[in-house]
């Protein structure tokens, strides 16, 4: 009786133990259960969820930077070729806008003379160095007529500007102020310094003619002339006659005398005749002065034929190869230099200056001589002649 007690407790304890267990467990099993079911599903559909957008936004993210650098590289290369292209276009406009300038000279002075020769060196230096397109017309003589007609035929041609020699101002001024009137702009260069401004003038490239001859005879006079001839190879051209006056006048002052003596620029031959024939009728006269290179020439072969040269002072206005070897030699006293280079080269510039940028200057005349070429300087003056721009 007491083993079947001991037997029925002993499986009591058993059970009550295992029964403990099981309740100890049964948390456990719950706690794993509700781990793997909230754990499990979060894991598998956001641990891949993530990893694909990681990946993706990964993989798309240096896309994305690259482009805005391709951009920004894109761009400034762009903007730096606009500049470069508007750099070049610019200068292509402003060269193509001058090429359209024309601008029309009309001189009394003809290419092949060696004086306007030089004058249209200046010219042409000067269209080239503008880029601006000139037409360089002179008559085939000395003829006011055939000159009035060249400038109404400009005139009517609407240049953008207008050059022009004023020899003589009561031949030539309607021509001019029809010019003026048109609208054309006109500047007067080497003659009509007197008259550029009545006539509507921008303003007049030279010298002032009357004191050119002043100076020159205040320099004869120094060198101990008492009697002299003025040789005028174009009577008529107020430019030379004011010349000859000027001369004129600074002699009598001195207490000298002078004749003027016209001779023919186109026939040298005869001009030197009248000039061998003058010193024959007058062997008082120890002083010549010409007023230019076309009359300077017959004069030193008329003292040559004579034996004269370097007993009879000469002078001469203006420059040629031929009178600068003349006073380099000591044959000539001195030659007035007007500068004619930069007489046919400033109007071109400053014509350009006015239909580019409106541009003018104060000055009614824009003086480029008198100076003087004597036997010091004659020889640096004939190394620049060479180039024909003295």
């Amino acid at each position: 009786m007491r083993v079947k007690s001991f037997t029925w407790l002993l499986l009591g304890i058993l059970l009550l133990a295992l029964l403990t267990a099981c309740q100890q467990a049964q948390p456990v099993e719950q706690v794993e259960t509700v781990a793997v079911e909230e754990v499990e599903p979060v894991t598998e559909e956001q641990a891949e969820t993530p990893t694909v957008q990681v990946e993706s936004e990964v993989a798309e993210e240096p896309e994305t930077a690259a482009a805005p650098e391709e951009e920004a590289e894109a761009a400034p290369a762009e903007e730096a070729e606009a500049p470069a292209e508007e750099a070049e276009e610019a200068p292509a406009q402003q060269a193509g806008d001058r090429s359209e300038i024309r601008i029309v000279v009309v001189s009394h002075g003809q290419a092949a003379d060696p004086f306007w020769s030089v004058v249209k060196n200046g010219v042409d230096q000067a269209a080239q160095d503008m880029g601006v397109t000139v037409e360089y017309q002179a008559p085939q003589t000395f003829d006011m007529v055939a000159m009035s007609q060249l400038i109404d035929a400009a005139v009517a041609s609407s240049p953008n500007g207008l050059v022009v020699s004023i020899p003589d101002a009561d031949a030539l001024g309607d021509a001019i102020r029809a010019a003026v009137d048109a609208g054309i702009p006109v500047i007067s260069m080497n003659s009509g310094s007197d008259v550029a401004q009545e006539l509507g003038i921008l303003t007049h490239v030279g010298q002032t003619e009357y004191e050119a001859g002043f100076g020159g005879g205040e320099r004869m006079a120094e060198a101990g002339v008492t009697n002299a001839l003025c040789v005028n190879q174009e009577v008529g051209n107020v430019a030379l006659d004011l010349r000859c006056q000027g001369f004129t006048d600074a002699m009598t002052e001195a207490g000298a005398t002078v004749e003027v003596l016209a001779v023919d620029l186109a026939d040298p031959v005869e001009s030197q005749q009248r000039i061998e024939a003058a010193l024959t009728a007058n062997p008082d006269v120890n002083g010549v002065l010409t007023l230019g290179p076309t009359g300077a020439a017959p004069a030193l072969a008329a003292l040559e034929a004579s034996g004269q040269l370097g007993q009879i002072q000469l002078a001469t206005f203006d420059l040629s190869p031929e009178v600068l070897e003349a006073v380099r030699d000591g044959n000539m006293l001195f030659a007035i230099d007007q500068q004619q280079y930069i007489q046919g080269y400033l109007p071109i510039v400053l014509l350009t200056l006015y239909n580019t940028n409106l541009n003018t200057i104060a000055n009614d005349v824009l003086m480029t001589g008198p100076g003087f070429v004597t036997a010091d300087t004659a020889a640096q003056v004939i190394e620049l002649s060479a180039a024909g721009t003295r």
